[in-house]
């Protein structure tokens, strides 16, 4: 039977008001991703000789160091790391404590009972509001931003309030405009630095203004880090748990796939105040069973050999660096970022003589359309589109190959801004 068969028996009626109920498929709404692909493979079609560059996807775009993948080798070969590795191994919670401390100057980890490996951090931010959310409660997001803590928020009857990002405050959340009865109300507070999509660090000082907000309402902070370790020009990175009593109100979430290229490895880890990690591991207890031993074995040696991730952020730091010049030469203000592969740029407001752009997903839709030139719009506080400098590109030469095709696409028409 086809899909379409399928909805009209009882099957359709048994889905969970969660994701639509009985009207669970029959949505015609098309999500901004979707429409992305569609515009691509459109464009694809239309130009087959033309090379479409990808600065959507925010994913790495080489393998893993060659040390991590032979120690996987290793390790998978031998008969004692083939079981369930349940929640965790102790050689991979002492090397991430040992890692907050080395990168982060996080003092005071203790890898046994404030350290709990994931299945990528995607997972442990699905998972942690069943530990916090009954119906009524309320998860504190940052828009525009990474939405999962928010879904899983909702599929347990708990509501979201959203906090924008905004340019004039540095892309950080301005914990004053969150009303009180919300602070009063609210059991978790999202943040995500260095930002996704923004691309925007926080700074020991508002660290530490989110560490006294959570103290006065009771609040519990889930800081997403995955990319905290990729840094660059000099800015040391910075971990929440490095500010005075952070580990008393929050954890914070690590992630191996962008500081490492290990993003299909699937590895992770969740550190912070001893409670919730117990309680992470709890509900993650009756979630998986755990990542492949091997690869935790193989994360291991990755996060004590952190020069892995300084090589890969001199990498990014160079592309920064191309595309803000060559965008800049066209007319955008486009301004490196101190961390992240992302670069958060203000959509113009259209061509000189020609079509306007109504949102940051009028202009990628152009880009992509018009100029073969991918990238993913963001409309949630202002008109954005978000470049990705993961692009692929074999060495330098590549690199500024690429660049410099941007800049040519984009020199025939003059924008407006």
């Amino acid at each position: 039977m086809s899909i379409e068969q399928y909805q009209d028996t009882f099957i359709q009626n048994n889905f969970a008001d969660r994701i639509g109920g009985a009207n669970y498929g029959k949505d015609t709404n098309i999500y901004k991703f979707e429409k992305i692909k569609r515009a691509k493979a459109s464009a694809k079609k239309d130009f087959p000789d033309i090379e479409l560059i990808d600065m959507g996807v925010g994913e790495p775009d080489e393998m893993a160091d060659a040390g991590i993948v032979a120690k996987l080798a290793e390790e998978a070969a031998k008969e004692e790391n083939r079981g369930y590795a349940d929640n965790g191994i102790a050689d991979f919670k002492e090397a991430a404590a040992k890692y907050l401390k080395d990168v982060f100057n996080v003092d005071g980890i203790d890898p046994v009972t404030e350290v709990l490996h994931s299945i990528g951090s995607k997972p442990a931010l699905a998972m942690l509001p069943s530990a916090f959310i009954n119906p009524g409660d309320i998860t504190i997001m940052t828009i525009p931003g990474y939405p999962v803590l928010g879904t899983h928020t909702k599929y347990l009857g708990g509501q979201v309030y959203n906090v924008e990002l905004k340019k004039e405050n540095n892309f950080l959340p301005d914990l004053s405009s969150i009303p009180e009865d919300i602070a009063i109300k609210a059991k978790l507070l999202y943040l995500n630095y260095p930002n996704n999509p923004t691309g925007a660090s926080a700074t020991p000082e508002f660290f530490a203004d989110v560490v006294a907000w959570a103290k006065k309402y009771n609040v519990v902070v889930i800081h997403d880090a995955p990319y905290a370790a990729l840094t660059y020009d000099g800015l040391k990175p910075l971990s929440f748990l490095s500010v005075p009593g952070a580990k008393d109100v929050g954890v914070e979430l690590h992630s191996l796939s962008k500081s490492y290229n290990m993003t299909g490895w699937r590895i992770g880890f969740v550190a912070g105040n001893p409670l919730i990690v117990k309680a992470f591991g709890d509900v993650k207890d009756n979630n998986d069973s755990g990542q492949f031993i091997a690869i935790q074995k193989a994360a291991a040696y990755g996060l004590a050999h952190p020069e892995i991730t300084e090589a890969i952020a001199a990498k990014y730091s160079r592309r920064h660096n191309l595309l803000v010049d060559a965008l800049n030469s066209l007319g955008f203000t486009a301004k490196k970022p101190k961390g992240s592969f992302f670069m958060y740029v203000e959509a113009p407001k259209g061509v000189k003589g020609g079509r306007r752009f109504e949102s940051g997903e009028d202009f990628s839709q152009y880009l992509i359309r018009e100029k073969l030139i991918s990238t993913v719009p963001w409309d949630d506080a202002g008109a954005f589109v978000r470049f990705s400098v993961t692009f692929i590109a074999k060495g330098e030469e590549e690199e500024l190959r690429v660049i410099s095709e941007i800049k040519r696409r984009l020199s025939d028409v003059e924008f407006e801004f």
